[in-house]
């Protein structure tokens, strides 16, 4: 067969010059199916590439090779209706709104956590030594009380220079033990004429209000402490009240 086209494919001529038509053996003069469609080419001008490119055709398409729109039978057969889709979304954006609130709300949640801790970190370390200054004062206070006896007894009327020195060494290391204190935070009160206030302070006993203004403190038995403002040791203290007549 591919000899018989290729002396067809010799004898072709342009399309549209029916002098230039070679010489074709009536088709009566064929004995097999191969001349009959070698001279159907030859007639309408169709060579043998042409036959290559319909041979390859037909065999994509008999082995569905044939690269064209999907088969329509692939759509989905149910699509969704409008209502179906609308209710669907209505859905999604509560689904998003709700995600979007708890997140808002574990945002706040961890804020105030990283606040709380900063906080404790923050009072842990200005009142770490709350217990060891309450201890302390009350070294200060013997201190103060022994200063005070050895003052006494280094009065003019009693000129003892060793009692004399003792008071001066023991005031130096009373201010001292004050400054350090300070530097800490720790802060004295003395609330001698203050309002009272029961948070900085301990009623012991009631005074009559000689020339003071009853509910002001007219005397202190024992001093007391804050550390960096929060008290850490109540003032004992006299308030002063009218006298009864």
């Amino acid at each position: 067969m591919c000899a018989l086209v290729t002396q067809v494919k010799q004898s072709e001529a342009p399309k549209g010059d029916a002098s230039a038509l070679p010489h074709v053996v009536p088709p009566t003069s064929l004995h097999t199916l191969h001349n009959v469609f070698s001279f159907v080419l030859a007639l309408f001008g169709f060579g043998w590439e042409s036959l290559c490119v319909f041979s390859t055709a037909a065999q994509q398409r008999s082995t569905g090779d044939e690269c064209g729109p999907e088969d329509p039978r692939d759509e989905p057969k149910h699509p969704l209706s409008d209502c179906a889709l609308e209710h669907k979304a209505i859905k999604l954006e509560e689904q998003v709104r709700d995600l979007t609130e708890r997140y808002r709300k574990a945002l706040a949640d961890s804020e105030n956590v990283r606040r709380r801790t900063q906080k404790f970190v923050e009072d842990a370390k200005l009142f770490g030594i709350q217990s060891f200054c309450r201890d302390l004062v009350e070294v200060a206070d013997i201190l103060e009380k022994t200063a005070e006896s050895a003052a006494e007894e280094a009065e003019p009327t009693n000129p003892n220079p060793t009692l004399q020195k003792i008071y001066e060494g023991l005031s130096l290391l009373e201010a001292k033990l004050q400054s350090v204190f300070a530097k800490h935070g720790l802060q004295k009160m003395s609330p001698v004429g203050d309002k009272y206030d029961p948070y900085d302070h301990e009623i012991v006993c009631h005074v009559p209000a000689e020339g003071m203004q009853p509910g002001t403190i007219a005397l202190v038995t024992q001093d007391g402490y804050k550390l960096h403002g929060r008290t850490i040791r109540h003032a004992l203290v006299g308030v002063a009240v009218e006298s009864q007549e």
